[in-house]
């Protein structure tokens, strides 16, 4: 067996077993990652990443995500520990949100997959065209 697999394998074991009635629900692998690659946080982070936005200036970065999706985004990754939110006391206030330390280490871990997905969008398209073919 591949040493890979088996690795793959004890640690589902290892998780599984730590999780209690949870079982995979509790994967402390889960946990983490389900939040960082859902739709609207990978480009967020990336985002910030770049520098420091207020929330304007996310939302025209990513037109299509609606405030009320771009408010919980931000919360859910200020929540994990991956954003800061600071409030000036202006009138009215501003808001500006940027990567924490752990955020930074995030995105530098999670770069090689955004990079790989941009590199790779056409070969997953076209076998997803193929599968579409042969199963319609």
């Amino acid at each position: 067996m591949d040493a890979r697999v088996a690795s793959a394998r004890q640690k589902i074991e290892i998780y599984r077993a730590g999780a209690g009635d949870g079982g995979l629900v509790d994967c402390p692998i889960r946990a983490v990652v389900q939040k960082v690659f859902d739709k609207w946080s990978s480009l967020l982070l990336m985002a910030l990443a770049e520098q420091p936005y207020r929330f304007g200036q996310l939302r025209r970065l990513v037109p299509d995500i609606s405030q009320r999706m771009l408010t919980q985004t931000l919360r859910d990754l200020q929540r994990d520990g991956y954003v800061n939110r600071e409030v000036f006391p202006t009138q009215p206030p501003s808001v500006e949100y940027s990567l924490t330390e752990m955020g930074h280490q995030m995105y530098d871990s999670l770069q090689h997959v955004l990079n790989w997905a941009e590199n790779n969008h056409g070969r997953v398209r076209a076998a997803r065209a193929r599968f579409d073919a042969a199963a319609g």
